[in-house]
């Protein structure tokens, strides 16, 4: 029993490592640790900060992703930094793209089936509530969620500070 626990955790290791080798090779920048738990695809244009954990990611567009330290995020984390321009030459939408960039501060936990549309800022210490879309700015420390994502409580700022101050960090 004590060795096939030893080989799955051997396997579960590799698999770690080689998503983790996967994710590094296309990512723009990055500050160790980066914690990679699912498969993750990251564009070029992808600045992470330390302490990012990611349990899948798909990022879509040329736009640039920056995402501050210490970033969570459940499964199936989806940003989109470009759309179709609907106001083009042709109908219902021509070849050409409208590119908008995102940023995610730092200390921010992003539930799972989370979508984030191009042009948005995620304040610092914010959490997003699953299965949101959010498409519009969400303010520091603030509890958001639905679709659209709208703020619906706000963390509590003396904890959250007590917290940062000590480096207190998942």
């Amino acid at each position: 029993m004590q060795k096939l626990i030893s080989i799955k955790l051997f396997f579960k290791k590799i698999r770690k490592f080689i998503l983790k080798t996967y994710a590094k090779k296309n990512i723009k920048s990055y500050v160790e640790p980066l914690y990679v738990n699912n498969l993750c695809r990251f564009t070029k244009s992808t600045t992470l900060g330390r302490n990012c954990h990611f349990n899948g990611i798909d990022i879509r567009g040329a736009g640039n992703i920056t995402i501050g330290d210490n970033f969570h995020s459940g499964t199936d984390l989806l940003l989109l930094t470009d759309i179709h321009n609907y106001n083009g030459k042709a109908l219902p939408y021509d070849d050409t793209k409208i590119i908008k960039d995102i940023k995610i501060g730092k200390n921010v936990w992003v539930g799972t089936r989370v979508t984030i549309l191009g042009g948005v800022e995620i304040g610092d210490g914010a959490i997003i509530q699953a299965g949101s879309i959010v498409s519009q700015n969400i303010p520091a420390l603030s509890i958001a969620g639905g679709n659209p994502a709208k703020p619906f409580k706000k963390r509590n700022m003396e904890h959250y500070n007590s917290l940062e101050s000590k480096g207190s960090y998942f």
